[in-house]
């Protein structure tokens, strides 16, 4: 049997306990967001905001915004979208346990990144916790420790590194 095909699309409100079931099981308790900052963010930035799922049941879920590079989104604290961003933030991505190995993190996050080049972004940035490097670093990202802002890296437990990297041009532009 196959396991059930996984569709990407924008988080809903309904969503919401799901996703924080995901961040529960992801995160320990120093990194989890309560849920009206959560609601919050995904009220700020829809169209940045998605989830894997598999029939209904959220698997992952993506929370990014438009921002300016070199702004840093401290734990806990609201997205701040630019009016004239030219960087696509990357503030949280996780994957339940039980959808490990499915390519889910890889697939939310490069719609995003694709998405954001069509839209003439210039860059995508975040913040690497939990030992993600490697796997940023195989999206293109590079460490970029002279731009981000200490005051807010240092909300994140642990060791906390800013990466960024190019966007491809857009076609459309």
């Amino acid at each position: 049997m196959q396991p059930e095909a996984i569709q990407i699309r924008p988080m809903g409100e309904d969503q919401l306990a799901a996703v924080l079931a995901v961040q529960a099981a992801c995160y320990p308790p120093a990194m989890r967001e309560p849920a009206d900052v959560v609601l919050a963010r995904l009220r700020a930035a829809p169209a940045t905001t998605l989830v894997a799922c598999a029939g209904d049941a959220v698997c992952a879920y993506l929370f990014a915004y438009p921002s300016l590079l070199g702004s840093v989104t401290a734990l806990e604290a609201p997205f701040m979208p630019a009016a004239r961003p030219d960087t696509l933030y990357l503030h949280d991505l996780a994957v339940a346990p039980r959808a490990l190995g499915r390519g889910l993190a890889r697939r939310l996050a490069q719609h995003l990144l694709d998405a954001a080049a069509g839209e003439g972004l210039r860059h995508a940035a975040l913040v690497s916790v939990q030992d993600t490097r490697r796997f940023w670093e195989g999206l293109g990202f590079e460490a970029d420790a002279g731009r981000a802002p200490c005051a807010a890296l240092a909300t994140y437990p642990g060791h906390a590194l800013y990466m960024t990297r190019r966007l491809p041009a857009s076609s459309a532009a």
